[in-house]
């Protein structure tokens, strides 16, 4: 039988630990594949979290839950990447925002109906797993229908070599997106890069798949602006799955389950759909990212660390609520917002590297944070100094972003920037 002290420091760091290890693997079998297998073992793995969690009991069959549970969450690279592969990039802005908000409207009906049969119909727990079951079996048909694409990124262009060759332009260094917001300025495919991809139809070997996946990740991050926004991903999201994963944690503490009607589920349900809107508005918003996207990060990473601030000071249930309400729905805001800048701004073999590296980067301080805080292994801290420190956290991120803005506004304002200013460059109509 499982502790409550287990479930923080024992179990939930697995699901941390087997993310990060299978993230990569899962990118390259993405590529491989073609996306619509690994959609299908995405659904498969939510079956067995599902079918694990009605009936684990011992700390290692959860642990092998969490395993399971990373394997799903390691396989989203492949829903994104399917979808822009099927999209054209000037519908990437709305398209990102329908996906993310459609995804989170999905979450908020199922943690609504969830609080409902709790609160209202008095149903068992169990049950509600096992309506989740059905559900993950359900939605493990529908990827079966899905058109499997003819090509990938980089192990399948043979189908496509001489249609895409006409498209591969060579451009040089100054070309990288000076204008963020502008879609004729994505970094796309040098000379040289032309004749390895070349070489890498005709071979298809793993060792060139990962020589030119180099060459792109350090062709991609050499470009400031997308630099800017693939660190506010990576460590935002870091921070924000920390919050999520031990929200509860908290809650418990504050205001325990055994001992008080609890209303979790209405949290999550108002979070998500918060979350939802804002994803959904971005599709529609014009603003010069370009100008005042390290600002604005700055700005919303305040916000996130004074929710998570006073979800850990104040210690009301109430006000934990709406701090986690308003924390949620403005990373989602802004996380929407990077997807899109970062998909706008890349070729299309591209996007899938960029966001792959991000998250595995946010992984990567996610595992290091766990280790350190949670982790037995580590400190093993109590659960409101963990929430101190994820505060204290996105402060810091508040203030780099608050340099990066200074620093670019400076350099604008400076005699050799003054013919570099952006004037009213707004995000494309889709």
């Amino acid at each position: 039988m499982c502790l409550k002290g287990d479930v923080v420091s024992e179990i939930y760091p697995f699901w941390t630990y087997s993310y990060l290890v299978l993230l990569f693997p899962v990118f390259l079998a993405t590529d491989y594949v073609r996306y619509k297998p690994v959609l299908i073992v995405q659904a498969a793995s939510f079956i067995v979290t599902y079918a694990l969690l009605l009936k684990a009991q011992s700390v290692k069959a959860m642990q092998l839950l969490e395993f399971f549970f990373g394997l799903a969450t390691a396989t989203e690279v492949a829903y994104y990447s399917y979808i822009y592969s099927v999209v054209e990039p000037s519908h990437y802005q709305r398209a990102t925002g329908f996906c993310r908000s459609v995804t989170l409207l999905g979450s908020a009906i199922g943690s609504l109906i969830g609080q409902i049969l709790v609160s209202v119909a008095q149903v068992p727990l169990f049950y509600l797993g096992v309506i989740t079951l059905v559900s993950s079996c359900i939605a493990f048909v529908a990827p079966w229908f899905l058109p499997m694409p003819s090509k990938s990124l980089f192990f399948h262009h043979r189908e496509s070599c001489s249609q895409d060759e006409g498209a591969l332009e060579p451009i040089n260094g100054s070309q990288l997106i000076e204008k963020p917001e502008d879609p004729e300025s994505k970094i796309q495919l040098s000379a040289n890069e032309k004749t390895t991809l070349k070489k890498n139809i005709s071979s298809s070997g793993f060792l060139e798949v990962l020589k030119t996946l180099w060459s792109d990740f350090l062709e991609c991050y050499s470009c400031s602006t997308l630099l800017a926004w693939s660190v506010w991903w990576a460590l935002s999201t870091c921070g924000y799955l920390q919050v999520i994963n031990y929200a509860q944690a908290l809650w418990q503490k504050i205001l325990p389950s055994n001992d008080f009607e609890i209303y979790n589920g209405y949290v999550e349900t108002v979070s998500t759909l918060l979350g939802a809107l804002t994803a959904f508005a971005v599709g529609f918003l014009k603003v010069s990212w370009a100008v005042w996207g390290e600002l604005a990060l700055c700005v919303f990473s305040v916000v996130i660390a004074a929710c998570v601030y006073l979800m850990d000071t104040i210690r009301n249930i109430w006000v934990c609520y709406t701090s986690y309400m308003l924390f949620r729905a403005t990373y989602m805001l802004l996380i929407t917002i990077a997807t899109y800048q970062i998909a706008a701004n890349l070729s299309m073999r591209r996007y899938a590297l960029v966001f792959g590296v991000n998250t595995f980067i946010a992984l990567l301080l996610q595992t290091t944070l766990t280790v350190i805080v949670v982790d037995s292994a580590g400190l093993g801290l109590d659960i409101f100094l963990q929430f101190l420190i994820y505060a204290s956290y996105f402060a810091v991120i508040a203030v780099i972003f608050l340099i990066a803005w200074l620093y670019k506004w400076f350099k604008r304002r400076g005699p050799e920037g003054q013919n570099e200013l952006p004037s009213t460059e707004t995000i494309p109509e889709a």
